[in-house]
């Protein structure tokens, strides 16, 4: 006879992703623990990265990216009056720099309507002078809908609302193995003893490709690679004179150096890109120079020496540098095969905006594991 499963639905990784997957299949009644081998939850890619919500104008139109940051920018919106959570729609500038570059502002606004953004308006250079006298570039899409969010206060929130539908945070937990057992799954802990669960979710962010190799009968050609990517972010000593974010036109590995605001509403610029080659959250100095130079082409008056550390960000990318950033990967069992088995892959920008989503979409094709 098969061992019953202790608990419907196992997550593994406690970020914004995570516990949004857990949420929702709380709400639906089912029974769920998430756990994280940190000792709190969104100690990982969660903490270290913009804290922007984005609108959704970059990603392809018919990409999971575009539905699920869409449909999640609002959720997330929803979600933060609710709870309390600070947050604040700031909207945003993409900027031209140069005359070449108008072109591929009207290819944004274009697909910022496709998916679903409405018609963006493009402010001419005359216009932008008067609103933004520092601002240097020939043209900029406004973008109304763009916001922060104080993520530490939305992981609590999200913490407490997994709680408050009845699921478990178990922080201190690492998974060491997987194994299909009959109809549910074994996950064995560090220090502890397995626990059945009928389905489990892989949302460990940096560390999915580690988890993915702990499931006994997943074949490695389902798990790819891993390129970690940091991202350095300076703050600012000069006083910044712009009413909101400022955002370069994007590049094929990122969407550039960009103004933000953290939730005090201090000014701070980031991320670059970088591939190191494993995960080093050591912030390098040696690149300030270009840093600086990339905010210049918008913002001349800056200085070198107006740059101060902050922190370093790393990003679950799957491909190297130079090669165009692929669509999230939510893999279940119509690609490997493993019934109750959902990996999260490249969940990198726009993950926190499109981490209620996603957890809708998990939840979705969880669904017939438990007709």
């Amino acid at each position: 006879m098969s061992r019953p499963p202790d608990i419907d639905v196992l997550i593994i990784g406690a970020g914004v992703v995570g516990l949004a997957c857990g949420v929702a299949m709380a709400r639906a009644g089912r029974g769920v623990i998430v756990a994280e081998s940190e000792e709190r939850a969104g100690e990982g890619v969660s903490s270290r990265n913009s804290g922007v919500i984005h609108a959704g104008l970059y990603y392809p139109t018919g990409s999971l990216k575009a539905r699920v940051c869409v449909r999640g920018r609002e959720l997330l919106y929803d979600f933060c009056a609710r709870y309390g959570v600070p947050h604040q729609r700031t909207g945003k500038w993409v900027v031209a720099v140069e005359p070449a570059q108008l072109a591929e502002l009207e290819k944004l606004v274009e697909r910022a309507e496709a998916n679903g953004l409405g018609r963006l308006r493009i402010v001419d250079r005359a216009e932008l002078s008067r609103l933004e006298p520092a601002l240097r570039a020939h043209a900029a899409i406004d973008v109304p809908q763009t916001g922060i969010v104080d993520v530490p206060l939305y992981v609590e929130a999200l913490a407490g609302a997994l709680q408050q539908a009845g699921g478990m945070l178990a922080v201190g937990n690492r998974v060491a193995r997987i194994t299909p057992d009959d109809g549910c799954f074994a996950v064995e802990v560090e220090g502890s003893e397995a626990v059945y669960a009928r389905a489990v979710v892989n949302a460990a962010g940096l560390s999915a490709q580690s988890v993915a190799r702990t499931v006994a009968g997943l074949s490695e050609q389902f798990i790819p690679p891993l390129h970690p990517a940091s991202g350095h972010y300076y703050r600012s000593s000069r006083p910044v004179p712009f009413s909101r974010l400022v955002y370069p036109m994007p590049g094929v590995s990122g969407l550039g150096v960009h103004l933000g605001y953290d939730p005090e509403g201090r000014p701070r610029f980031g991320p670059d890109v970088r591939f190191p080659g494993r995960v080093d959250y050591g912030f390098d100095d040696s690149q300030k120079a270009s840093f600086a130079e990339s905010i210049r082409g918008w913002w001349p008056e800056l200085d070198d020496d107006d740059l101060h550390p902050d922190f370093v960000g790393v990003r679950p990318k799957l491909v190297g540098p130079g090669e165009p950033t692929p669509d999230f990967i939510i893999q279940d069992d119509t690609t490997h095969g493993l019934r109750g088995l959902i990996n999260l892959f490249g969940i990198e920008s726009p993950g926190l905006t499109s981490s209620l989503a996603i957890g809708e979409e998990v939840r979705d094709r969880l669904h017939p594991c438990f007709d």
